[in-house]
């Protein structure tokens, strides 16, 4: 069973869940996903949960990049070429907002 981390814009939350719970469920893969939550995050937890967010890349096979209407923010971009130089599979799931 592969291993793959959703990398995506928090503004693609739901999206990002239910894509997770198809890639388990219907593909048998085992995915790990940021943290969600609805409250304020300081600054020092934002930096926790990137640092974890890129642990858990490290321990995948790769990436599965949500970037509906094409979008990847700084931050997802970070993650793409961090997963390219640890030479990680990367798959994008392009849906158009229309």
């Amino acid at each position: 069973m592969k291993t793959y981390t959703i990398c995506g814009s928090m503004r693609f939350e739901q999206e990002m869940k239910e894509i997770a719970f198809f890639l388990e469920t219907q593909k048998g893969f085992n995915i790990l996903q940021c943290i969600y939550t609805d409250r304020e995050v300081r600054e020092e937890e934002k930096q926790r949960l990137a640092a974890a967010h890129y642990r858990k890349i490290d321990l995948s096979d790769g990436i599965y990049v949500v970037n509906i209407g094409g979008y990847i923010g700084e931050s997802v971009a970070a993650e793409i070429d961090y997963a390219k130089n640890q030479g990680k599979e990367i798959y994008y799931h392009c849906k158009n907002n229309e």
